[in-house]
């Protein structure tokens, strides 16, 4: 049995380019294409019913938002690959939470393409790992304290008083080149270029009491 797809994009020619890529592809068959989420609906109600839909992120009419909480709250069952030129991540975490299969930039190969269509298929999901890294710090955020050890956290505090390099190094028994290899690297972790900095980021992260 071939599986229905249904394309939803605004721009002929990339409908076209992306048909033909679909054609070369064993079991899956376009049974239509349109230009907006509206057209979209109107198929749908007319008993065309996909089993996945190719969905451009950003339509005229009935915008890419609207038309997945339509399919989601009237056809859960089909499944929605969402397309676009660029991934902005606060909408591309909406149309995650709205329950989205999968997410290809429209300038993807043709074997992602396929991947996507695939995994889709099988009830899982598909994502550029760009993508997923930016879903997984939205749901899970990491934040810069998190990131550092336990003696990157000891000499931000020694930093943050009045004690020299040198000292900080007595202090944590290890030699100065030792401190200014943690110096570097908390300038580079908490974007800051100096001393001051990683005292006044000390203070506002309440690494330090005042």
């Amino acid at each position: 049995m071939e599986t229905h797809i249904a394309l939803v994009d605004d721009n002929r020619r990339f409908r076209s380019g992306l048909i033909s890529i679909i054609g070369t592809l064993k079991g899956y068959d376009v049974i239509f294409e349109v230009s907006n989420g509206e057209e979209l609906i109107g198929h749908i109600l007319q008993g065309h019913k996909p089993h996945i839909v190719l969905l451009d992120s950003n339509m005229p009419v009935v915008n890419g938002i609207d038309t997945i909480s339509w399919l989601r709250s009237s056809h859960p069952e089909i499944k929605i690959i969402v397309l676009s030129k660029s991934a902005d991540p606060p909408k591309v975490l909406s149309m995650f939470k709205l329950g989205i299969k999968g997410f290809l930039m429209k300038d993807a190969e043709a074997y992602e393409f396929e991947q996507a269509l695939k995994k889709v298929l099988h009830n899982d999901i598909y994502y550029p790992d760009f993508v997923t890294r930016y879903l997984l710090d939205a749901v899970n955020p990491v934040t810069d304290q998190q990131r550092l050890n336990s003696r990157e956290i000891e000499f931000l505090k020694l930093a943050s008083s009045e004690l020299t390099y040198k000292e900080i190094a007595d202090q944590m028994r290890v030699s100065v080149r030792t401190v200014d290899g943690y110096r570097d690297q908390l300038f580079e972790k908490l974007h800051v270029k100096s001393r001051v900095g990683l005292v006044l980021y000390a203070i506002k992260n309440k690494v330090i009491d005042l």
